[in-house]
C-alpha cells in the first residue's frame, strides 16, 4: 500500500462533466483527471484504512441513533474528511508524523469511514426493529444478526461495482453529497489562492451552520429553560399559529434545516421544484382527500400523523420511481450490452490482448460476480436456517435486489436522498404474492433487497467524489470493502445495547419511523396482496404510468427537459414530508438566484458554502448527540 506522494497543487473538479461517447467520455476523464493524481499520488494506505474505520465506527453509532430517533441518517463522508484532516495535519505539526495525508489518502479514508456508517445500520433501524416489534419473544441471536449484517453488506458493496460506471463515469448523475465532501477535500486540501478562498467560505459556512444547529436542538442542554428559544420550539408555535394541527400532521409547515437546505442548493432546481411539486400534490391534495372521504384516519396522535398516512402516500411515489428508474436503463441500452458483454471477457482466454488502461483501474466484473455470489450464499443459508425461508426466494431477493438497485442509485444521483424505505416496499409487496401470510419471510426477503440496494446507492456518492478528484476506483473500493468489517461489529453491538428489546420502540425514546412503517406494511400484507385497499392498487397504477410517461416526454422533448417534471423527484416527495420538500425547494432558488445574480462568484462559491453547511451542521449534530446522551450510552456499554 505505499505509494509516491507528489506535492498537490490547485485544481478544478470536473463537476460539469465531459461530452461524447461513452469511450470519449471514460478517456477523457482518464487523460484530464486520473492521469498525473491517481496514477503517482498515495491513496489506500494503512493509515487511511485505520483511520476510516475508526471514525465509520463512531459515525456509525450516531447514525444508528439518529435513525432510531427520526429514520434519517446523515451522511458521514464530509464529516469523517474534516475530523481525519485536522487530525492528521495537526500530528504533523507537532512532528508525530512524516507527512500529512494527501486527498486521495482521505478519500480513501473517507470510503472506509462510509462503508461503516451507511453499509451496515440502515438494516438494523428498519427490518430488525421491526422484526423485533413483530416477534418480541423470539429474539434473534448475536451471531445471526452479525452474520446477516455483514453477508448484506458484501452484497450491497459490491453491488455497486456495475452501477459506478453507468451512473458515475458515463451518465455523470451528480450525487450532489459526493460532490461536496469532493469540494471539501478540495478546499482543505489545496495551498492555492482560489483554495484558500474556497477553505475560508467552507470554514465560515460550517461555522455558522453549526451555530444554527445548536440554536435549533442544543439550548435545552445548557438549562431546561431556554428550550422556549430553541429554533425547534419557535417553528413549532409558528406552525401551530399559522398552519395549525390538521395540516402539520400532514407534515405541511415549516421548517428550518439548512443541512436539507444545502442539498437543495446542490440538487439543482428542476428536481428540487419537481420535488416541491409532487409533495404538495402528495400532501395537501392526495391526504386531505382521503382523509375527508373517510379512508385515511383525521384524528391521530401528532407523533404517529407522519408514520400513519405514509402508509397511503407511499405507493404511488414508490411505483413511480420504481418504472422511471427501469425505463432510464431501457433508453441505455447499448450500455446495458455492452456491460452484458463484459461478462464474456471473463471467460476469454485471449491473454495477450491489450488491456484497456481503464479496464485496468476499474473494479473487475469477477469482483461483482463473487461478491454477489458470497453474499447470496450467506443469506441463504441463513434465513433458511433460521426462518425455514426456502433458497429460491432468497435467490429471488438477490435478483431483484439488482433491479431496485438500478432505481435507488438512480433516485440517490439526482436527488441526494437514498429511498430506503421505498424500495423495501416493493420487495414486501412482490413477497405478499409469493409468500401471503408470512411476515417474517416478508420482513427479511424486503430486508435483503432494500439494504443492499441502499448501500449501494449511497456508496456510490463516495466513488462520485472519487472520480471528481482522480482516484484509483479499485483502491477505493478495496476502502470501501476494509470499512464493512468494523461498521458491522460496532452497529451491531451498540445496537444491542440501545434497543434490548422491543419495549425500547414502543415509547417516546425510540420512535424508529423507518421500523414502523416496515411492521404497517408486513402486517398489512400478511393477509396476502388482494388485501390491499383500492385505493393504494390505483395509486400504484398511476404512479407507475406516471414515471413512463415524463421519462419519455424527456426522450421525445430534449430541449424542453428542463421544463418537464423529474419522475424521481416527484416520486420520492410522496415517501416523506411536504417540509422537506420545501427545504430542498428553497435551497436550489437561492442557488438559482445566486448563479443569475453573480454567475461567477456562485460558481467559485456555491459549492464550497453548500459543503461547509452540511458538513458544520452534521458535525454539531453528531456533538449534540453525544452531549446530550453520552453518559448514558458509555453506562449501557459498561452494564452489557
Amino acid at each position: 500500500m505505499t505509494e509516491t506522494t507528489p506535492p498537490e497543487d490547485d485544481f478544478e473538479l470536473p463537476i460539469a462533466g465531459f461530452q461524447g461517447t461513452p469511450e470519449e467520455i471514460e478517456r477523457q476523464w482518464f487523460e484530464k483527471v486520473y492521469k498525473g493524481r491517481g496514477d503517482s499520488m498515495a491513496q489506500l494506505t494503512w493509515r487511511a484504512i485505520l483511520m476510516g474505520s475508526l471514525l465509520g465506527g463512531v459515525l456509525s453509532v450516531t447514525n444508528l441513533y439518529i435513525g432510531l430517533k427520526s429514520g434519517w441518517c446523515f451522511g458521514v463522508a464530509i464529516t469523517a474528511c474534516i475530523l481525519s484532516y485536522s487530525f492528521w495535519t495537526s500530528l504533523h505539526r507537532i512532528g508525530l508524523v512524516r507527512s500529512p495525508m494527501t486527498i486521495l489518502e482521505n478519500n480513501c479514508m473517507q470510503s472506509a469511514a462510509s462503508s461503516a456508517g451507511y453499509s451496515t445500520g440502515g438494516t438494523l433501524i428498519s427490518a430488525f426493529a421491526a422484526y423485533l416489534m413483530l416477534s418480541p419473544n423470539e429474539p434473534l441471536s448475536l451471531q445471526f444478526t452479525l452474520g446477516w449484517v455483514f453477508f448484506l453488506a458484501v452484497l450491497g458493496v459490491t453491488m455497486a461495482i456495475p452501477m459506478k460506471r453507468q451512473m458515475v463515469n458515463i451518465e455523470q448523475l451528480r450525487f450532489p453529497s459526493g460532490i461536496a465532501a469532493a469540494e471539501t477535500l478540495r478546499a482543505l486540501h489545496t495551498h492555492g489562492e482560489k483554495g484558500i478562498r474556497s477553505a475560508r467560505a467552507l470554514g465560515i459556512a460550517g461555522l455558522l451552520a453549526a451555530v444554527n444547529q445548536f440554536w435549533k436542538e442544543g439550548l435545552g442542554l445548557i438549562h431546561s429553560s431556554m428550550d422556549r428559544f430553541a429554533g425547534d420550539e419557535v417553528f413549532k408555535r409558528f406552525n401551530n399559529a399559522l398552519f395549525g394541527q390538521a395540516w402539520i400532521n400532514r407534515t405541511v409547515k415549516f421548517d428550518w434545516d439548512i443541512i436539507f437546505i444545502a442539498a437543495g442548493a446542490l440538487t439543482g432546481l428542476r428536481t428540487s421544484a419537481s420535488m416541491l411539486l409532487g409533495g404538495t400534490l402528495c400532501w395537501a391534495v392526495f391526504i386531505p382527500i382521503l382523509q375527508h372521504q373517510g379512508i385515511a384516519p383525521s384524528d391521530m396522535d401528532p407523533k404517529d400523523a407522519f408514520k400513519t398516512l405514509v402508509q397511503w402516500s407511499l405507493w404511488g411515489g414508490v411505483s413511480c420511481m420504481i418504472t422511471s428508474g427501469l425505463l432510464s436503463v431501457v433508453f441505455q441500452w447499448r450500455s446495458a450490452i455492452r456491460a452484458v458483454g463484459s461478462l464474456g471477457k471473463l471467460f476469454s482466454r485471449d491473454n495477450a490482448r491489450k488491456i484497456d488502461p481503464i479496464d485496468a483501474i476499474e473494479v473487475p466484473t469477477s469482483w461483482f460476480i463473487a461478491g454477489q455470489l458470497f453474499g447470496w450464499a450467506g443469506l441463504a443459508w441463513m434465513a433458511h436456517a433460521t426462518f425455514g425461508m426456502p433458497v429460491w426466494q432468497s435467490t429471488v431477493a438477490v435478483l431483484l435486489t439488482f433491479f431496485l438497485a438500478l432505481v435507488a442509485c438512480r433516485v440517490t444521483g439526482e436527488t441526494d436522498t437514498t429511498p430506503i424505505g421505498a424500495m423495501g416496499k416493493v420487495t414486501q409487496l412482490i413477497f405478499g404474492a409469493l409468500s401471503p401470510r408470512n411476515m417474517t419471510v416478508n420482513l427479511m426477503s424486503a430486508n435483503i433487497t432494500a439494504g443492499a440496494a441502499s448501500s449501494a446507492a449511497d456508496l456510490l456518492t463516495d466513488l462520485k467524489s472519487g472520480y471528481l478528484l482522480g482516484a484509483n476506483p479499485r483502491k477505493q473500493f478495496l476502502a470501501q470493502f476494509a470499512g464493512i468489517f468494523t461498521g458491522t461489529i460496532v452497529t451491531v453491538l451498540c445496537f444491542r445495547v440501545l434497543v434490548p428489546d422491543a419495549s425500547v420502540l414502543e415509547g417516546d425514546k425510540f420512535p424508529a419511523p423507518s421500523a414502523q412503517t416496515w411492521k404497517a406494511v408486513a402486517v398489512a400484507l400478511s393477509n396476502g396482496i388482494e388485501s390491499l385497499e383500492p385505493v393504494k392498487v390505483w395509486s400504484i397504477a398511476i404512479g407507475g404510468l406516471l414515471g413512463l410517461i415524463l421519462p419519455i416526454f424527456c426522450k421525445v422533448f430534449p430541449k424542453q427537459e428542463k421544463w418537464i417534471p423529474s419522475a424521481a423527484g416527484i416520486g420520492l416527495a410522496w415517501t416523506f414530508p411536504w417540509f422537506n420538500s420545501f427545504q430542498f425547494f428553497l435551497g436550489a432558488l437561492m442557488a438559482y438566484g445566486w448563479e443569475k445574480k453573480s454567475p461567477k462568484q456562485s460558481s467559485e462559491f456555491l459549492f464550497p458554502v453548500a459543503s461547509g453547511i452540511i458538513a458544520g451542521g452534521s458535525l454539531m449534530a453528531v456533538v449534540l448527540i453525544f452531549w446530550a446522551n453520552g453518559p448514558q450510552l458509555l453506562r449501557q456499554l459498561f452494564q452489557h
